[in-house]
């Protein structure tokens, strides 16, 4: 597998919380999207089920239990911690029809007509060139195959959006969920990638966070970790001081009695070939 820096910085990301990313809020928050994702597929017995950026096997791992021992799944994904997580789940389950591969999702070679379902939760925001990827993808499914896609609106996470928001008076481009801001965005992207019976299904899992002062050097420094904010680095040491202050003092308006509002808006996405 031959990765570019940014994806080789995303795959050290992702590696890094191998040992977390299940657990806490954000991992039953993970696992929340991932059932309700498999259930929108309407997923049969005996299918064969490709799982994009599958992480530690949580979509991957509830579709093999719909589809059964005489079905398929495979799981690919870049990190190789989340991977290992993923199949130590599978073998503490004793699940046999499903198979971990490390490799990049936007560069997969199957067979046309290979699969039935084809699945990605929560990644289209991580990934370079998402229109090709959606026509790559598709090739791989068969005729009456269908893409389930788990993403989110332009106004979901706080901290992400207002960073965006600041960055962009420094004139740097943060590239966040753009791509599918909108329901209506969503079905364009599809239609222009050639699916069809586009369906989308809204659902809102957002909440108040507390405001803690003391933590926002730890939020600031979490987010410069990431690779699709990197761009900030190119800023000048004053800068770059200015843009932390701008994004503490736009986070500091949202408080309210109840804390910050974090929207978490996401969409269901399937569609046909």
């Amino acid at each position: 597998m031959k990765l570019d820096k940014f994806k080789q910085e995303m795959a050290t990301v992702y590696d890094r919380r191998r040992d977390t990313y299940d657990t806490g809020k954000s991992g039953k928050w993970h696992q929340d999207l991932a059932c309700r994702l498999v259930k929108c597929v309407d997923l049969k017995k005996g299918q064969k089920v490709l799982d994009l950026a599958t992480g530690t096997g949580m979509v991957a791992i509830e579709a093999a239990e719909q589809v059964g021992s005489e079905g398929q799944i495979i799981g690919v994904d870049i990190s190789e911690g989340l991977l290992s997580v993923a199949k130590q789940k599978s073998d503490r389950q004793q699940l046999t029809n499903i198979t971990f591969k490390l490799a990049d999702i936007e560069t997969l070679e199957f067979p046309e007509n290979s699969f039935d379902r084809i699945l990605c939760c929560s990644a289209l925001p991580l990934l370079t060139d998402v229109p090709q990827d959606l026509r790559l993808w598709r090739k791989f499914l068969n005729s009456t195959g269908k893409i389930g896609l788990c993403v989110f609106a332009e106004t979901a996470f706080v901290h992400g959006v207002v960073l965006q928001k600041v960055a962009r008076r420094y004139g740097v481009n943060i590239v966040m969920s753009d791509l599918t801001g909108t329901p209506n965005k969503c079905n364009s992207l599809l239609l222009e990638a050639g699916y069809k019976n586009i369906q989308i299904t809204t659902e809102q899992y957002g909440s108040y966070i507390p405001y803690e002062p003391s933590k926002n050097d730890r939020s600031w420094d979490i987010s410069l970790q990431h690779p699709h904010c990197h761009p900030l680095l190119d800023l000048s040491s004053q800068q770059l001081e200015q843009v932390k202050a701008e994004y503490i003092a736009e986070l500091e308006v949202l408080v309210t009695e109840k804390g910050i509002w974090n929207d978490m808006t996401t969409y269901f996405v399937v569609a046909a070939k």
